[in-house]
């Protein structure tokens, strides 16, 4: 074990929280369920931000910003949507601090300084965003409106994980608005299918699309889509989310357009997003007991070379020889780091690159220049060899892709493992103590699902896109089910 990192086996939960310390992603704040990211894990969610936004853009999506702030009649005017998010809601009720005159040296909020209308820190944007949309649309002409907006949300969480959980975090949302529910739909299946692109081959993480169950829906919703994805303490972590919200929120705001035939509707709309818990998934789905394994299409730093040297003279040949191998890796889009310091020895720079979840560690030494090769380790197998350093730069081109393809295999193998059909109730209690996916039939109620949360813990995952009709029994009422649906505890 790198630095004496908690086994996953022994303690899951204790070893995430650990990695995400030692692996200097983020740390605890100031704040009280806040979390500051620190630069290393900052960079791994730029590239995922970079990646997810080229995606939207390739689609048709334009970026925007919109205020922080949400008046708290807006917030109300979607009850649904108010009632979902209210007891998780953060309100700004007083707009200036003055000294105490009682407790000189503290500050107290002024009582004349309340606010005419309380405000809504927002917990996600759909009011703000629809209440506007009502200026921008008048006719089918000024459809569809595709906005995407990266953002910071506070939602009150009293029981905080880093990166899982915490009362403020970053996402993007996106809100769309359509002349036809059919429009609508097309949108919200096709941003599903973009989260799930880049889950599988940018996170390597493998997902399972389908649908939320009514228990599940986000609140203000006709329908929710989502991508699940296993974690290796087998619970599931919803992935991303992509919403049907009918012509809820253009009800609740008024907002109407002329459709070609002169007729007045209400526009159709569409929600979705991902959030920074892509972070914990990214750590959950892929690192060991030594530390980080990050897939190379989102690594901050896909190789870093480690030079063996006794002096300056030594350090000075070695570099020579490396220069135009870092110039041909930077030219395949390579980030590589070149470890010359002497702050720390070779062994201690091995195990700490090995802990921030580097794909690929280069070493040389004097002996290893004379002999004409390099020792290259893989950080997803913790396998080495010895290779020519001749043609080197084109090699780890291509490990660099045998990695980011085995990262996935190996999730993908395990959910494969971690996935059984279960048919009783007895069964169900059994296996959902060691966890998984279960693919059980149901009887299609709120109540049943409810009662089997209740008991287990356990919720709807989603009802999968590719779930085949086949009729059985409910596990739990032995009522009549057309198809299976995923349950497992989750995070």
């Amino acid at each position: 074990m790198s630095k004496g990192l908690p086994k996953r086996s022994e303690n899951y939960s204790e070893w995430y929280n650990e990695l995400v310390k030692r692996a200097d992603l983020a740390e605890n704040s100031a704040v009280r369920g806040c979390m500051v990211i620190k630069p290393y894990g900052y960079s791994i969610w730029e590239k995922m931000q970079r990646a997810l936004d080229d995606m939207f853009k390739e689609t048709g999506h334009t970026n925007a910003y919109f205020p922080l702030f949400v008046p708290k009649s807006l917030f109300e005017a979607e009850e649904k949507n108010a009632e979902g998010f209210a007891k998780e809601c953060a309100v700004v009720t007083h707009y200036r601090l003055k000294n105490n005159p009682e407790k000189p040296g503290t500050l107290m909020v002024d009582p004349d300084a309340k606010l005419e209308e309380e405000l809504v820190v927002r917990p996600t944007s759909e009011a703000i965003i629809w209440s506007t949309y009502k200026n921008w649309i008048q006719s089918y002409r000024d459809l569809p409106i595709l906005i995407n907006q990266w953002a910071n949300v506070v939602r009150w969480e009293m029981r905080t994980r880093m990166f899982l959980r915490t009362a403020e975090f970053l996402w993007q949302e996106g809100h769309t608005a359509h002349a036809s529910s059919e429009e609508a739909i097309a949108e919200t299946k096709q941003m599903l299918e973009v989260y799930a692109t880049f889950a599988e081959e940018f996170m390597a993480v493998p997902v399972v699309k389908g649908f939320k169950s009514a228990n599940e829906r986000f609140a203000g919703a006709e329908e929710t889509m989502c991508i699940e994805a296993m974690m290796q303490d087998g619970k599931a972590l919803q992935a991303g989310t992509s919403h049907f919200l009918g012509q809820n929120f253009a009800k609740a705001f008024d907002v109407k357009f002329q459709s070609k035939e002169g007729k007045l509707d209400h526009v159709w709309g569409t929600s979705w997003g991902v959030s920074t818990r892509l972070m914990g998934a990214l750590i959950m789905a892929h690192s060991d007991d030594n530390g980080l394994v990050l897939p190379p299409k989102l690594a901050p730093i896909h190789v870093v070379i480690v030079p063996i040297y006794k002096g300056e003279e030594d350090l000075a040949t070695i570099s020579e020889t490396i220069k135009p191998i870092i110039k041909e890796l930077k030219s395949y889009g390579i980030t590589v780091k070149f470890d010359d310091s002497d702050a720390q020895r070779p062994g201690w720079k091995f195990a700490e690159y090995e802990l921030k979840g580097v794909p690929v560690r280069m070493a040389i030494g004097m002996r290893d220049l004379q002999n004409g090769v390099i020792e290259v380790a893989r950080r997803d197998t913790l396998s080495k060899e010895t290779r020519p350093i001749e043609g080197i730069a084109a090699y780890v081109k291509d490990l660099l892709e045998e990695i980011q393809v085995n990262i996935y295999n190996k999730a993908l193998n395990f959910r494969k493992e971690n996935s059984f059909e279960v048919n009783t109730w007895d069964e169900f209690l059994e296996q959902i103590e060691k966890g998984g996916f279960l693919h059980c039939h149901w009887d299609g109620t709120s109540e049943t699902e409810e009662k089997i949360k209740e008991l287990t813990k356990a919720t709807i995952r989603c009802i999968p896109l590719d779930a085949k009709e086949e009729e059985g029994t409910c596990i739990l009422t032995g009522k009549p089910s057309g198809k299976r649906v995923i349950f497992a505890r989750a995070y």
